[in-house]
């Protein structure tokens, strides 16, 4: 059985990683309201339908894009049923053709490994370059909820807390 807790509002006792426990600094920092659940490790679709259950909404799926040259770099945030279509991604932002990033410079770049990809990696200076994406449907939801930077932990907020308050100082295209 895969294991979820119970919502939890406060952060978690210990940080597994410096960009965990930057996200959780900077919802402080900002007074941004949170509700988290520990879990298994979330890397499929049925253990996020788990999550999903407890944490009341569901997870986004989060892609680490690259273009062909490795030099320019995308975060895409759009929904867990959506199909990524490389050639109606491309045509949106009007950029040449892209494939899946290495997990080297998903790290490299947003402080996360395969299977806890997020836009709270934003946060994080490197992550200056990465160019942020996000399909329209979820800005437009009440509720957001994504991992922390850990496939152990995944956070729900305000869709407008996370955009007009902690992605406030980052350009965000939306498709």
């Amino acid at each position: 059985m895969f294991k979820v807790s119970d919502p939890i509002s406060t952060p978690p006792p210990v940080f597994a990683t410096e960009l965990q426990q930057l996200v959780y600094e900077t919802f402080a920092r900002l007074g941004i309201p949170f509700e988290r659940v520990d879990t298994d490790p979330g890397l499929t679709m049925e253990d996020c339908q788990h999550i999903d259950a407890k944490i009341g909404v569901r997870i986004v799926k989060t892609i680490f894009l690259c273009n062909r040259q490795q030099t320019e770099f995308y975060l895409y945030v759009t929904t867990d049923d959506k199909p990524f279509v490389t050639r109606d991604f491309c045509g949106a932002l009007g950029i040449p053709r892209v494939s899946f990033a290495s997990a080297d410079k998903l790290w490299e770049l947003t402080g996360v490994e395969v299977g806890a990809t997020t836009i709270l990696s934003a946060v994080l200076p490197q992550s200056a370059p990465v160019h942020l994406v996000m399909d329209r449907s979820v800005a437009e939801s009440e509720w957001f909820a994504c991992t922390d930077g850990t496939p152990t932990c995944f956070v729900k907020l305000r869709t407008r807390d996370l955009l007009d308050r902690y992605l406030s100082s980052r350009p965000l295209n939306l498709i």
